[in-house]
């Protein structure tokens, strides 16, 4: 299975470029692992409900233009579906049987993702309704895919 994020925003720190390149490793021996960095937009000191919709829009562009026609896309948005780990396991794996080799996963900026965006997704989900900086979400996605696969491969390491 391939496995792909596509996250808006650079990693800045040393310790979270670490951290991913960890679960990245471990992932390996489940899937194909990888993760497309795309700029985000600056956003303006006090910008507009339309700047931040324009700003949106362009980010929500470049995510679109990075995504096949044959992937099934998760998108994490904070109104999305509430998951435990478990759930995330059994998505994965109904996903292998129903015939999707290709799974995207979907960081937004600072704003969020757009509603072009939201739309192409085939699913929406939460790690929570609080507000994760991206290069934060980026760790806890890749930990929770590695734990995923632990859990469906019944092997120690969710407790």
């Amino acid at each position: 299975m391939n496995i792909k994020v596509i996250a808006v925003g650079k990693m800045k720190e040393k310790y979270w470029k670490n951290a991913i390149e960890e679960y990245a490793k471990r992932l390996g021996a489940y899937c194909t692992f990888s993760i497309v960095e795309l700029p985000d937009e600056k956003t303006p000191d006090k910008a507009s409900a339309k700047e931040d919709e324009i700003i949106l829009n362009k980010e929500g562009e470049r995510i679109l233009a990075k995504l096949g026609k044959d992937e099934y896309v998760i998108a994490l948005a904070i109104e999305g579906k509430l998951i435990t780990s478990e759930n995330l396991a059994s998505t994965l794996e109904e996903c292998g049987l129903r015939g999707h080799s290709k799974i995207t996963f979907i960081i937004g900026g600072s704003l969020g993702l757009s509603p072009a965006v939201k739309k192409r997704a085939d699913e929406l989900i939460s790690f929570g309704r609080i507000t994760l900086p991206h290069q934060l979400a980026r760790v806890v996605l890749s930990e929770q895919i590695y734990r995923s696969y632990r859990i469906m491969n019944h092997q120690a390491y969710h407790k």
